[in-house]
């Protein structure tokens, strides 16, 4: 079984002003698909000590996808937390992300969504919109069992 945390990193959705659509689109995508996975929604602030906690303190799942924080505003620091934290990047996942939404907008390559490891936990990070979860969570869903496979050192 999968263990996944989704961090929805957003300051309206943490203090209440909006419902988080994102993360709980994730996990429904998730849920849905033919893999057997356990997954855990949390919701935190665009502060670099909110985003860092929440991922250090998953580090014991086996993905952990963030989901906002991603464009360009000043606010938008997910990526970088997220590298700080990483020892390995997986730039191929963020280059297979942004070219396949890139198909269905431009807007796409103002995404910094990073990818990388840390120990045995794979980050990803999406963008915040629905749309863009629901593509992205669904071009992950066929990597992720593989994924898993390949860190606990299996063979291709």
């Amino acid at each position: 079984m999968l263990e996944i945390v989704v961090i929805t990193v957003s300051d309206r959705a943490f203090r209440g002003e909006y419902e988080d659509l994102s993360g709980p689109k994730i996990r429904e995508l998730i849920l849905a698909s033919d893999l057997s996975a356990k997954v855990t929604l949390t919701v935190v602030p665009d502060e670099r000590e909110a985003i860092h906690t929440a991922i250090v303190d998953n580090l014991d799942k086996d993905f952990i996808f963030t989901t906002g924080g991603t464009g360009i505003s000043s606010r938008d620091i997910t990526p970088e937390v997220t590298q700080e934290i990483c020892e390995k990047s997986l730039p191929g996942i963020d280059e297979f992300l942004r070219r396949e939404s890139f198909k269905e907008t431009p807007f796409a390559v103002l995404s910094s969504g990073f990818s990388g490891m840390k120990a045995k936990t794979m980050i990803i990070n999406l963008p915040g919109s629905v749309k863009a979860v629901t593509l992205c969570t669904n071009l992950m869903l066929p990597i992720l069992a593989h994924a898993k496979k390949m860190v606990e050192g299996g063979k291709h």
